[in-house]
């Protein structure tokens, strides 16, 4: 990767104003542990401490990297010989010269590698390793420094634009894959199968459990069930790819010719509703004012199809888009597919809370350079939302024949990964999926 070097310069330079203030001379970041199910023997899935993955992609459990300002880093790498797993081989990655790199087989090594730890803070998940690694507790995930490093990752270096560009670019092609099997029939299970053949990988290597949902399924937000009935007459598929530890996140609602015709051109509308959002990004933004924006031009969308019977102004004012768009217009994005600090007040920490009627805002925050943002609104027909309008006094407003209609399809979402630039932004999913 060309920018790597330069992200790890990157960080290295932070450090300094990253410990300022505070009673320490470097960081070790731990990548993290395995751990059991709860009275079972089999191991949950692995996913690296994101502090750690930060620094390096380099997956497992164990690992060091221990960095002070100004110094090259160092990379401890635990690697225990077993004949159970298949054991980790380096062959040159393109990051290993960035690190003063150890390879070690035991705690014995690992410990002797590591040396004091006086001075060091202790960014991990486990008290109990770093306890056995010698930190005091005082020195262990200290909240103004985890402040600091969130709100610091929040802020892209080149390298990770890279990387959640190229994440993109994998997941187009996955998704154009699904979409190929949704129009030839195929179940949500099939529809997921060709999803991860396409991007060459076991599930538990996307970044988050792909979301394949058929018709009224569509209407669950986060639905990660997989049937087997066929040919349905619209697909909402939500799912991503990873590329060195960054994630991509998109989202396409589709149709077939089996859709009421009012779907499809609700489908194709929303699509340049979403693509408008997008184009709004900018340095500067409170991104609680574009939700708002979202919710204004949702209200005009089910005014102009007539799924409301009022304004697209009077529809906002009265809170009628809420049972329609119940969720956030978007997060941050990055080794964490809902990346941290998107409601941290600055870089030292406190919390900017979303409005009251907007609870699952994830990002509360003004928009500035190096930010890496989804923008995915959605319209969707859920009854449990929509049951108290039936019988209140806003019930004239809605029309309910044509809900009722369009109840079996779900709803719509359409979401992109968009990066904010010095003088506006870069979608990072319309040049690998542009429709």
């Amino acid at each position: 990767m060309v920018n790597y070097q330069k992200h790890i310069d990157t960080l290295v330079h932070r450090l300094s104003a990253t410990l300022e203030g505070l009673p320490f001379d470097g960081i070790a970041f731990h990548s993290g542990q395995l751990h059991y199910y709860f009275a079972d023997d089999i191991y949950a899935p692995f996913h690296s401490n994101p502090h750690f993955a930060h620094w390096v992609p380099l997956a497992g459990p164990g690992h060091l990297v221990v960095a002070r300002p100004e110094q090259k880093p160092k990379l401890i790498a635990l690697i225990p010989e077993d004949y159970w797993y298949e054991p980790v081989t380096f062959e040159s990655p393109f990051w290993i010269d960035s690190f003063d790199f150890v390879q070690v087989s035991s705690q014995e090594e690992f410990q002797a590698e590591l040396g004091s730890v006086n001075g060091l803070a202790f960014i991990g998940e486990s008290c109990e390793v770093a306890r056995e690694l010698q930190f005091s507790d005082n020195a262990v995930t200290d909240e103004l420094l985890t402040a600091r490093l969130n709100w610091d990752r929040t802020i892209k270096t080149d390298y990770e634009v890279d990387c959640i560009d190229e994440a993109a670019k994998l997941a187009a092609k996955a998704h154009r894959a699904a979409r190929e099997a949704f129009e030839s029939g195929g179940s949500e299970i099939e529809i997921h199968h060709a999803y991860v053949i396409a991007i060459g990988c076991i599930d538990a290597e996307l970044p988050y459990e792909s979301i394949i949902a058929l018709n009224e399924k569509g209407s669950y937000l986060h639905y990660v069930n997989k049937r087997t009935e066929r040919d349905g007459k619209v697909l909402l598929i939500d799912s991503g790819a990873a590329v060195n530890g960054y994630a991509s996140d998109i989202t396409r609602t589709w149709t077939s010719k089996s859709a009421a015709p009012v779907f499809q051109e609700m489908r194709d509308a929303f699509d340049n509703l979403e693509r408008n959002l997008c184009e709004q990004v900018q340095r500067g933004l409170n991104f609680i004012e574009l939700h708002e924006t979202a919710h204004r031009e949702i209200g005009k969308f089910l005014s102009t199809f007539g799924v409301l019977k009022v304004s697209g102004d009077e529809a906002f004012d009265r809170g009628l888009t809420h049972p329609f768009f119940p969720h956030g217009l978007g997060h941050d994005l990055g080794i964490q597919v809902h990346d941290i600090a998107g409601r941290q007040a600055n870089r030292d920490g406190g919390t900017i809370d979303p409005p009251e009627h907007y609870p699952f805002l994830r990002n509360t925050r003004v928009l500035q350079p190096g930010n890496v943002v989804t923008i995915e609104p959605g319209c969707y027909f859920i009854e449990m939302l929509l049951r108290p309008f039936r019988s209140n006094s806003d019930s004239s407003a809605f029309n309910w024949e044509l809900i009722d209609q369009l109840s079996s399809h779900g709803g719509i979402r359409t979401e992109d990964d968009i990066l904010v630039t010095a003088n506006g932004n870069r979608n990072l999913t319309r040049p690998y999926l542009p429709e």
